[in-house]
């Protein structure tokens, strides 16, 4: 294909795609304006900050609705040319199937590009700051599924803290000493602790201590104890920011973590999978809407080809919410769970292509 020739499919492309994403997200976000209008007035939660939030949250919206805009923003600019016969125009001059394909994929992998940059660099940090921006708007501590706390095994160590707050830091912190023999060695009771980067660990001050010898019990007052742990505020972060709005360096880190105290790590593995699959999503997208272009007005106007992408695009991020629960419960390995919907949307893309081309 001719650069004249790729640049124009690449412009009617890009522009049909643009055009779709703003709509949804212009969509998503009136969804979840009305969402959070049940905290306005709440805890000194105002419309301003409600608002802040919803744009804070809106690179992680942008990942999620990439394969969908690319779908049936392809499929619409191909059907636009295949209603106006560019497309027949374009294979009349000797332009094959293969070279579309070519220039396709091209183009898919611009979206795949930024599609992964996104979801590892934008989307996260700005999912994150939206969490504690809420936190702090709202005067709340991180929501935790045990009237006690939060409770996390760190080698011979468990770890209790009531609260997490929005910048990290942890108050009314306990920790739990066992031996080899897995028994208690001491218990050390904390009112705030605040990570130390240049110390690389945690500073608990105001500290009760307790430690358990054969035949006594030593307590001690302590105004502030060093604790070098594998808890890093990043680690905690997952408390913050859903598994599937995580970067994949922040996902890799909680897994070693889970890894190494013995704990279950399908759930974060199936994510981790998934971020590093989702952008390839973007090519099937683009694969699926290829035979569209060549169907011209056979199967009826443009609007029907651009209600059914939209069915499509929807099926495809149910599938992946689905398989990603499936995997979970039932201990699939992560790379299946996560690839499966792609995979199958790819056969149906292949599916519909060899169709097509029969007729």
């Amino acid at each position: 294909m001719s650069g004249v020739l790729w640049r124009y499919l690449a412009r009617e492309i890009f522009s049909s795609t643009l055009l779709v994403l703003m709509a949804f997200l212009g969509l998503f976000a009136f969804f979840d304006f009305i969402n959070e209008l049940e905290d306005i007035g709440k805890q000194g939660y105002e419309l301003h900050q409600a608002l802040i939030f919803i744009l804070m949250t809106l690179p992680s919206r942008v990942y999620e609705l990439m394969p969908i805009a690319v779908l049936i923003g392809t499929l619409y600019a191909l059907t636009t040319l295949a209603r106006h016969s560019e497309i027949t125009v374009m294979r009349a001059s000797g332009l094959s199937n293969q070279a579309i394909m070519r220039a396709l994929a091209g183009i898919g992998l611009v979206f795949a590009v930024l599609t992964f940059v996104f979801g590892e660099y934008i989307a996260p940090p700005a999912e994150r700051a939206a969490q504690q921006w809420k936190l702090v708007a709202t005067n709340s501590t991180v929501s935790q599924q045990l009237r006690s706390g939060l409770w996390v095994k760190d080698g011979p160590r468990f770890i209790n803290v009531r609260s997490l707050l929005p910048d990290r830091s942890m108050e009314r912190v306990r920790i739990f000493e066992f031996d080899a023999q897995h028994e208690m060695v001491s218990v050390s009771e904390a009112v705030s602790g605040r990570y130390d980067r240049q110390f690389g660990g945690w500073r608990l001050s105001e500290v009760i201590q307790t430690r358990f010898a054969e035949d006594h019990t030593l307590v001690e007052h302590l105004p502030e104890i060093a604790w070098r742990s594998e808890l890093t505020p990043e680690v905690l972060s997952v408390l913050m920011v859903a598994p599937e709005r995580m970067s994949v360096a922040a996902l890799y880190a909680y897994i070693r973590h889970l890894q190494e105290n013995r704990q279950s790590t399908e759930r974060f593995e199936i994510a981790l999978w998934k971020k590093l699959v989702y952008p390839l999503a973007a090519l099937v997208m683009m694969a699926l809407a290829l035979p569209f272009a060549f169907m011209h007005d056979r199967m009826g106007a443009v609007s029907v080809k651009v209600f059914f992408g939209i069915m499509l695009g929807i099926g495809f991020h149910l599938l992946n919410g689905l398989f990603s629960n499936l995997g979970v419960i039932n201990a699939w390995p992560p790379l299946m769970a996560a690839i499966t919907p792609a995979l199958l949307f790819l056969l149906a893309a292949g599916g519909l292509l060899y169709v097509v081309e029969r007729r």
